[in-house]
């Protein structure tokens, strides 16, 4: 093996195209994100179609831009990584069908890398830890307590049963019409409201049970508006905000703490989209207090990009971990 492993990772799995140059896992040369979020601003969210055909139009260009970034050529890359799922079906393909295009061109490694590992991963890109660790997965589709005894090595300690937690912020977003994407809507609004204005429930499943429920909180909050609609009084959209942020904090809080407690782990990590919430962040830190390690990626390694997948397809490689021409891509994929 080289000393130098040069790791290209492309990510499509929905609204981003995105193509990273990273050397050894850990030192990311270059990071190109293509969003698509003004085109589906007007929709209210991702209509995967116009995803679809966007990714086949940024594709190149964006993985032409991320070598020059990293001013490197194709025939310095030694691996290609790719999410291959879960995710819009026809995004991921464009994303898989590129890289094996680039793998089989270059006759180097393909490494098909689940999108979920990805985001874990996106805390070795800036945080210098190791296994074991608790991740809190929490993004636009997804909503995952994982526990990572090693590299490759994961336990899925709960999950959301219903809508994840972005996809909440995203749905009481538009209700308060405060536009897409949700969760920086509702954060910047909360800053000026009064998050015990107004008490939402938060959902417990079983005592046992480390599971996430946000519908029974997005109809509440639903109800609510429909109430002071109906009553003919106010709704300040602040206080609905800053009340909705809380309640989703704090069923993420308490069974992130709970779950590290279970594991008797030291190390907790965020990630995803919804890692990036200062609320999230503040509270997690302020009451893990002394008695865990708290760390998130910078916002850029939050929302979905492609420099996590090609450090987690580089952890994949060194574990023997290869993918022929046969990869394929699937919008539902277990970690």
């Amino acid at each position: 093996m080289k000393k130098d492993i040069i790791a290209m990772g492309i990510e499509t799995s929905c609204d981003e195209t995105s193509v990273s140059i990273v050397k050894n896992g850990r030192k990311i040369l270059s990071n190109t994100i293509f969003s698509q979020i003004k085109q589906h601003q007007r929709f209210g969210g991702v209509v995967p179609e116009i995803a679809s055909r966007q990714h086949l139009e940024a594709m190149a260009h964006v993985a032409e831009q991320s070598l020059k970034e990293a001013d490197i050529s194709f025939k310095d890359v030694d691996l290609v990584a790719v999410t291959h799922g879960p995710g819009l079906i026809g995004a991921l393909l464009v994303g898989v069908s590129y890289a094996k295009g680039v793998a089989y061109a270059l006759n180097k490694p393909l490494v098909g890398v689940n999108h979920i590992e990805g985001h874990i991963f996106a805390n070795f890109l800036e945080n210098n830890f190791a296994p074991p660790f608790l991740c809190l997965v929490v993004s636009g589709g997804h909503s995952h307590l994982v526990y990572i005894n090693d590299y490759g090595d994961y336990e899925v300690m709960g999950r959301t049963i219903d809508d994840a937690a972005g996809e909440a912020f995203d749905k009481i977003a538009r209700a308060l019409g405060l536009g897409y994407p949700g969760g920086p809507a509702i954060e910047e609004a909360a800053k000026s409201g009064n998050e015990t204005a107004i008490s939402f429930p938060v959902a417990h499943i079983e005592e046992n049970d480390l599971s996430f429920s946000f519908s029974g909180l997005k109809s509440a909050v639903l109800n609510y508006l429909n109430h002071q609609k109906q009553k003919g009084e106010p709704i300040v959209v602040e206080d609905v905000a800053a009340s909705f942020q809380k309640a989703v904090v704090d069923a993420l809080v308490e069974n992130t703490l709970k779950a590290a407690q279970l594991k008797d782990v030291r190390e907790i990590a965020l990630a995803g989209g919804v890692a990036s919430n200062h609320k999230l962040r503040n509270e997690l830190t302020k009451r893990a207090g002394d008695n865990f390690r708290i760390h998130f990626p910078p916002p850029i390694l939050c929302t979905d990009n492609a420099a996590m997948i090609a450090c987690a397809g580089y952890y994949q490689y060194l574990r023997g971990v290869k993918h022929d021409l046969s990869l394929n891509a699937y919008a539902n994929l277990s970690l």
